[in-house]
This record gives structure tokens, C-alpha cells and sequence, in this order.
């Protein structure tokens, strides 16, 4: 007769012997289930017009900016502004001893009123010698005589009205006067200083800051594609030089400053490869001061249907840049593309997209070329102002 013992080890033998087939079974009846396709969101190019623009870089620099110096000798009597101020056109701005140059000009005048006087007596003289020659009561000669005193008391007035002149001028330079609106610089003499004393004697420095130009170089290719599209569109070299500019600081965000182009020079720097280009643009508010660094555009052509994606959606490897397209079979394939200006945070698709194609912008990391995805269809919004 088997013991307890013996008998518990059977039962236990015997249902492992059981759980072992059902899990057999079970493991017979079960089969492989492949994950779902990962979920993608893809979304159709947006569509609009953009305006393409030509971007550079430059400089601004004042539309005036003259030397104001002592142009007659003396001691500087008085100097009549503020270091820094802005000035109205004919405001005195220094003083250099008048008296002197005041006399001289007197002096001047009395001569000047001696040689009229000269010349009256002169011509009274001439008459009366002329009217004795046709009665024959003095000789040819001294009637001569009288001519000679009268053309040369004519010369000696001329003489005498170039000097008064010329005596009214150097007292007027005694006076220095702003020749246009402008900022003033620091004077660079003191009163009481002799200047003018062997050439003139600079004594500061006005600025004209309105309006201001800014100058920027463009390199040929831009050259002869604006000049392509020029002739395109049918403008002329007079419509070039008065397109609109736009110019940002380098702590403003945009393009807050806008102007047009004044002047491009007529040739090609060999040098450089580059043509010189010149805008001007109002200052009144003198936010923009000469010598500083700027961005620069110029809105050169417009496009009515370009493609853009947003700038995230964009990958880059060895041979440029690729965005991720769902096909009709919904597999993902990588897309070479040619990319544009930026809009907002939406790039533009210059080549490699067709207006239809599903565009992978999130999930990029579960879309993988060659594998099926779920795509989710979601719109891409368009930008509401272009910034760059």
C-alpha cells in the first residue's frame, strides 16, 4: 500500500503533466499581430503670394556734413550754440572779431563814394571840353587829355565797388553761420583763440541727419537678376533707383524704417564683384545716426502661388535640404527640395513639391522612408505679415 508521501508526489506530477499541455495548446492556437502604423500629422502646402526681396547689409552715412572754419584771421569773439544742439539754417554759430573787418568795410565805402565824385567831375570835365572842340575853342589834344581823366576816374570806381565788395564779404565771414539744418559737433577752438591765422582754421562740425542716406553693396548675381526681371516687367534705370527700401537696426526686430533707393553706380566694382547702391530715408525722430551697422532689403519680384511648409518640417543632410511626404499608399518618402526666404515660421518651397503633397510636420521621428504611417490630416495655417 503506497504511503502519503509517494501519493502527493503522483498528484503533483500529474498536474504539471496537464498545465503543461494546456499551455501547449494554447501557445499552437496563438499567432504573430504586427503593431499599427505609427500616427503622423501631415499637412498640404499652404499657397499665397510672397514678395521676394534682396537682403544685404550696409552702412548709414549723413546726406551733409560739412567743416565749419574761420575763413578770415582774428580773435574768436564769442561762440553762439550749444555743443550737440540741432541748429536752423543761418543761425551764427561763432563770432570772429568784427570791428576790424567792420572799419575796412567803411573804408572801403568812403573810397568807393571819392571815386563817384571823381568820376562826376571826370565826365563834367568831358562834356564841357567837348562842346569847346566843336566850337573849335581848344584843341583836340586837350579834349584827349579830358577823355583819359574820364576813363580813368571810371576804372578807379570800378576798382573801388570791387573792393567795397570784397570788404563786405570778409566782414560777413566774421559771422559763421550754419549753411543748413543740422547737429553741431563739440566746438574745437576756444573764445579768445587767434584763428584763421595762416588757412582756415576749422572750428567744428555740422551734420545733417535728415534725412540719411544708407549704403549697401549688391553682388553681381543679384545684379543681373534684378536687371532680368527689370526688363521683365518693362521698368527702367529711373524706376529701379526708386523702389522701396526697408532697413532694420541691428536691436529691432523687422524692417521699422522704410525709404527708397536714390543712386546705383554705373559700374561694377572688378575688385569686389559688387555694385554700390545708395537709399535715402526720412529721420526726423534721428533714431538713425551716420556710421551705423544695418539690414538692409529690397522687395525685387512678387510670386502669387508660392509653396510653403513650416520650417520645422525641414530636415538637412549631406545633399541639402528634404522634407517627409505621405504618398498614396501612405509610405513615407524623403523629398529633396530647394528652399526659399522664410515667412513667419513657415519656409518657402522653391522646387521638389507639388501643391497636393501630404507634408510629415509632426511626428518626424515615427515617419520613416520606406514604412507605412497613419497620416492625420491637419491644416497649415499662413502667415498674417512676412518677417524675416
Amino acid at each position: 500500500m503506497p504511503s502519503r508521501s509517494q501519493n502527493g508526489v503522483t498528484a503533483s506530477r500529474m498536474f504539471f503533466a496537464l498545465f503543461a499541455c494546456v499551455a501547449l495548446s494554447a501557445c499552437e492556437q496563438n499567432s504573430f499581430v504586427p503593431p499599427p502604423p505609427p500616427k503622423v500629422e501631415v499637412g498640404v502646402p499652404v499657397q499665397r503670394s510672397i514678395t521676394r526681396y534682396l537682403d544685404a547689409t550696409g552702412n548709414t552715412a549723413p546726406i551733409k556734413n560739412v567743416d565749419l572754419v574761420a575763413r578770415v584771421q582774428g580773435f574768436l569773439q564769442s561762440i553762439n550754440y550749444q555743443d550737440g544742439t540741432f541748429v536752423k539754417e543761418g543761425t551764427t554759430l561763432f563770432t570772429i572779431e568784427p570791428e576790424t573787418y567792420k572799419l575796412k568795410l567803411e573804408q572801403a565805402q568812403a573810397a568807393e563814394a571819392g571815386a563817384q565824385a571823381s568820376l562826376k567831375q571826370a565826365e563834367a570835365d568831358f562834356k564841357r571840353q567837348s562842346d569847346l572842340v566843336q566850337r573849335q575853342a581848344v584843341s583836340q589834344a586837350t579834349l584827349d587829355t579830358s577823355t583819359s581823366a574820364r576813363d580813368n576816374a571810371q576804372a578807379n570806381l570800378q576798382q573801388a565797388e570791387v573792393n567795397t565788395r570784397i570788404a563786405a564779404v570778409n566782414y560777413g565771414y566774421t559771422k559763421v553761420t550754419a549753411p543748413f539744418d543740422g547737429i553741431v559737433s563739440a566746438h574745437l577752438v576756444s573764445v579768445g583763440e587767434l584763428v584763421g591765422a595762416s588757412s582756415p582754421t576749422q572750428l567744428a562740425t555740422i551734420v545733417a541727419l535728415d534725412p540719411i542716406y544708407v549704403n549697401f553693396n549688391v553682388n553681381e548675381q543679384d545684379v543681373l537678376r534684378i536687371r532680368a526681371e527689370a526688363r521683365r516687367r518693362g521698368m527702367t534705370a529711373s524706376d529701379l533707383t526708386s523702389l522701396p527700401i526697408e532697413v532694420g537696426l541691428q536691436t529691432e526686430s523687422g524692417y521699422p524704417h522704410t525709404g527708397k533707393l536714390n543712386y546705383a553706380s554705373p559700374t561694377i566694382n572688378q575688385s569686389t564683384g559688387t555694385l554700390a547702391v545708395r537709399g535715402i530715408l526720412p529721420n526726423a525722430d534721428r533714431v538713425l545716426l551716420p556710421g551705423y551697422y544695418v539690414r538692409v532689403r529690397v522687395p525685387v519680384d512678387q510670386e502669387q502661388a508660392a509653396l510653403l511648409v513650416p520650417d520645422v518640417a525641414l530636415g538637412s543632410y549631406q545633399a541639402g535640404r528634404y522634407v517627409l511626404v505621405v504618398n498614396g499608399d501612405n509610405v513615407v518618402e524623403q523629398r529633396k527640395v530647394q528652399t526659399g526666404p522664410i515667412e513667419g515660421e513657415l519656409r518657402v518651397i522653391e522646387s521638389g513639391l507639388k501643391p497636393d503633397d501630404r507634408v510629415v510636420i509632426a511626428g518626424l521621428l515615427r515617419a520613416i522612408p520606406g514604412q507605412k504611417v497613419e497620416p492625420q490630416l491637419q491644416k497649415i495655417e499662413a502667415p498674417t505679415a512676412s518677417a524675416k
